[in-house]
């Protein structure tokens, strides 16, 4: 089932839609993004050109050319751990409200401090009607002038290297353990979340949870951080690797794995979007837990 929040995320699949689909939203001006931290991969005074929307009540974004951080902290007691959060959106846009800033403010009020990453994304026509009018023809088998990447574009890996080093280097301003840093991301930031574990070397997370990402293989580093997958059984990206080789590849490589194959929730589930009912529904209590089991929740001096 593909979720309706942001147009990119079903344009992961490569078979067209069963039944002709229209896309439409309602352009908006750029939300405040409170606290937002211009990250350091792209020289002073780039043009900001990325374009907002709203679908089905749900924030999105697109044409994103200035990469940002916005920190969403504890008001509470702290457990002293950070997440950076991913939204996806197939790297040609961003489902930034329900796979960014909602999952954002449920970690803070759990005591672990949040930062959702607006990385850079694949440009698209900034014609709105353009753009509706091709992306209508790809998601019904036709084509466009733009297409989703088969991994992580080097702007977005980029991207999610510099937020985790952010994170680290002002750990204790934001009351954080700089050991305790994981990066979480949904769909194209599921691939993300993959790709910092894979090329980042000293700058990978602590833990990292792809959460519907690509299942395809991957490159194992020797000191692969613990992971945790999430990913529905309808997902139309499980059925492009239904042997899921990175389960098998992490494995292999002695790196520590949960992985949870939900009964149903489809594709773009994000925290709650559409999941009443479904095994979908609390899978982020599942992630909690996991997380306080490796012991990144434990309190430290």
């Amino acid at each position: 089932m593909i979720r309706p929040a942001l147009v990119a995320l079903a344009l992961l699949s490569a078979a067209p839609a069963a039944a002709q689909e229209s896309f439409s939203y309602t352009e908006i001006a750029a939300p405040r993004q409170t606290g937002a931290i211009v990250l350091p991969t792209v020289p002073a005074g780039t043009p900001d050109r990325e374009q907002w929307m709203v679908q089905n009540g749900l924030i999105g974004v697109r044409n994103v050319t200035v990469p940002t951080l916005t920190p969403v902290l504890p008001a509470g007691p702290s457990t002293g751990a950070a997440v950076i959060v991913a939204p996806g959106g197939a790297f040609l846009g961003l489902a930034i409200d329900h796979e960014g800033w909602q999952v954002a403010r449920w970690l803070a009020n759990h005591g672990i401090a949040a930062f959702v990453l607006k990385y850079r994304v694949i440009p698209t026509p900034a014609d709105n009607d353009q753009f509706r009018r091709e992306n209508d023809a790809m998601r019904n088998g036709g084509t466009a002038s733009f297409a989703p990447p088969a991994d992580t574009p080097p702007a977005a890996l980029a991207d999610g290297l510099a937020a985790i080093r952010h994170v680290r280097e002002h750990a204790t301003e934001y009351g954080i353990d700089p050991q305790r840093v994981g990066f979480m991301g949904f769909s194209a930031g599921g691939f993300l979340s993959r790709s910092v574990v894979e090329h980042g070397g000293a700058d990978a997370p602590n833990f990292v949870a792809p959460i519907y990402p690509s299942m395809a293989p991957m490159q194992v580093p020797a000191n692969a951080p613990p992971m945790f997958v999430a990913i529905a059984a309808d997902d139309f990206l499980l059925a492009m690797h239904p042997d899921m080789p990175l389960l098998r590849d992490y494995r292999a490589a002695g790196a520590p794995i949960e992985f949870h194959l939900l009964a149903n929730g489809g594709h773009g589930f994000g925290l709650a979007f559409g999941t009443e009912g479904k095994a979908s529904e609390d899978w982020i209590e599942t992630l909690y837990r996991w997380m306080g089991v490796i012991g990144v929740l434990d309190a430290r001096p």
